[in-house]
Formats: C-alpha cells, structure tokens, sequence
C-alpha cells in the first residue's frame, strides 16, 4: 500500500486521551479521524465518532468500510473487533501485538523467547499454583491477574508467605502470573516508531517515577548511559520485528546498574502511544502522536531528536483543579484532556516543564 494522501481518515478504535491527541495529530497532517468506541469519551470531542459495542462486529466492519485504515489507542480492544475491521482495511499494529499485549503469561513468555530479560515469573491459576509459584519464586513478589490490569489495577504484593490468600483475594482468584521482586536502581521506557518498511526512530529513553502504580513523571534527559540506552532500543526494536509492528510501540524496562548481570529486565510493553512519551509534544518538533500516525498512513518517520529537557508530570484526580496556577507559569505546558470528573486515580491531564538542553 503507497503512502495515504492528506484527506484521508484515520480510523481509530477506543475514544480515550490518546485517541484525542492522536485525533489532534492526525488533523494536523490534513488527515480526517473517525473514532469507534463503546463509550464517549474525550476523543468524541476532537473527531467524527461512532458510538457502539465492541461485539457487535458487523457495525464495526460497517464502520472499518468509512476509513482507509485502522489504529487503536487501547491495548485491550477485544481481538474480534480488530479482526472484524481487519477483514476490511488494514489494522496497524496488527492483531498478535494485541494478542500478546493482553495477556501477561503470552507477553512474558513472547519477550522470553526473543532472549530479552524478565523478571522471575509463574502461571498461577488457583492458590495450590500460588504455593508452588512462591515455593519457586520467594517473597517479595507481586501476583498479577494475566488480564486487564493497568494503573497498578489487577495486582497484589506479597512480601510474605502468610499473605498469599489475601493477594489471591484481592483479585478475586483471576488466572495471574506471579513475578518475583527484581532490584532496580530506576524505571525507564523505550517509545520506538517503526514504519511499514522496517525501518525505525526511537525517543530519548526517559526516566518514570510511579506512585501507587500510576505514572507521575517522565524525564528527559534519563539517567541511562548511552551504550544501555542504546542495548534497551535495540531490545525495543527486537520485540517490533519479531510483531512485524507499525506505529509507536513504549516498551517499559527496569534498570538494574553498570554492575548488573542483566542491566535491563523487560517489565511489559504497550502497542500504542503512551504516558511516557507525552514530553515528545513539547520537547520534540514532531510527537509521538504524529509518528505513530505518519507510520500508519505509510508515511516517513520524522526525526524524533528533542530540543528541550522536559519534565512530564501528570494531574491526576484533583491536581486538575490547579490549572490556573499551571496556565500561568512560565516554561509550563499544560494539557487537559476534556474529562468531567476529576475522580481520585484518573489521569485529567499533565503539564511538561521545559528547560534548555544541557550541553
């Protein structure tokens, strides 16, 4: 397939932030967007939108016939859906990134097999697995539904034995993985485009801080040296061939020290645009969102060098409510994503923070 030409439209599955900024891109390029999603969300009021349910498979081929190709912005688009708009334009990324993003147990064992690094893991289906995951594994560790989990939602910490019965209630006895405690010194993301030829550009690799599961801040520079920088978008790169993926694909890693064995242990990756890579709005000529465009439309990949450093802190909940104080300092960027209720936990919005590059 040539390069689409501007008019064309975007078909983007889910109606989130990331379908909005992603709308915002796309128009920016003369494309046209229509949105597909089970609920009305923030990207309703950016793009056209159809409003329906996910199973219903003949609407969304119906809706697929309008576009001339199809992206998502969530990775938990329930793979009937991708399939039924796949059967009538192309979908990018295509459908196993989907199938291996959603389930952590095919994830692990997708990124084992590539011989990337991974934390210590166990299927655990019922608490006698649990038992002899813990028997194997130790304490700390953390159980994880395979399934749904985001934000820090779906897992349990158990830093001793006697708490497993709880952690297995906590999530109400879902089929999990269990992961064993892995020392980090920080946690960073690689944000890699690869376009429909192969080829591929990658992000600075920031530094993220999390706080109850939830990203807090994304900082460029990060605090990776240049050769383990450059080892984790290679390993990013490995897992976009081995899916034959398009568009941006955040692969998230933990970073273990000069001195580790293995100084990167691959955590999980999202085959979307993501959280940590919305400093690129700012800190970059052309975004995450542009790219992950350009490269679903069969366009060249633009540079992604920054020319700030960029501090990228969310507002979650309530710290929306300071956006008149944000609106007003100097070298803030603010982004609100048009949400109504600033309930304790959702992302409402984040502002990026920009200083000078450090030469």
């Amino acid at each position: 397939m040539s390069a689409l030409p501007p008019g064309s439209t975007i078909g983007i599955l889910g109606s989130g932030q990331l379908g909005r900024m992603l709308s915002i891109a796309a128009a920016r390029l003369g494309f046209k967007v229509h949105i597909y999603s089970d609920t009305s969300g923030p990207a309703f009021d950016v793009s056209a939108h159809t409003l329906g349910p996910y199973d219903d498979t003949g609407r969304i081929a119906a809706w697929a016939g309008e576009v001339d190709v199809v992206t998502y912005e969530f990775e938990n688009v329930p793979l009937a859906a991708a399939a039924a708009a796949a059967a009538v334009r192309p979908v990018r990324p295509g459908a196993r990134a989907l199938e291996a993003a959603q389930d952590r147990l095919i994830e692990k064992r997708f990124i084992q097999s590539l011989g990337l690094a991974v934390a210590p893991f166990a299927v655990v289906d019922d608490m006698a697995s649990l038992t002899a995951a813990l028997e194997s594994i130790g304490t700390p560790a953390i159980l994880k539904t395979r399934r749904l989990g985001y934000d820090g939602k779906g897992q349990a910490r158990i830093a001793r034995f006697e708490e497993a019965a709880a952690a297995l209630e906590a999530i109400a006895g879902a089929p999990a993985i269990l992961e064993g405690h892995v020392k980090f010194e920080c946690e960073v993301s690689v944000l890699l485009t690869r376009a429909l030829d192969g080829t591929t550009a990658s992000y600075d690799v920031p530094l993220n801080t999390h706080v109850n599961g939830i990203l807090a801040t994304s900082t460029v520079p990060g605090p990776l040296p240049d050769a383990t920088a450059r080892q984790a978008v290679e390993a990013a790169g490995r897992i976009a061939a081995a899916l034959d993926y398009v568009g941006l694909i955040a692969v998230e890693m933990f970073y273990a020290g000069p001195g580790a064995a293995q100084p990167l242990i691959v955590n999980e990756f999202a085959p979307r645009v993501h959280n940590s890579g919305h400093w690129t709005l700012d800190a970059c000529a052309v975004c995450q969102f542009e790219n992950h465009i350009r490269a679903v439309a069969g366009w060249p990949i633009a540079a992604t060098a920054r020319h700030s450093d960029a501090v990228m802190t969310n507002l979650i909940g309530a710290d929306a409510n300071e956006w008149p104080a944000l609106a007003a300092e100097s070298g803030a960027c603010l982004h609100l994503y048009g949400k109504r209720d600033a309930r304790p936990g959702r992302k409402m919005g984040h502002v990026t923070r920009l200083k000078p590059m450090k030469m």
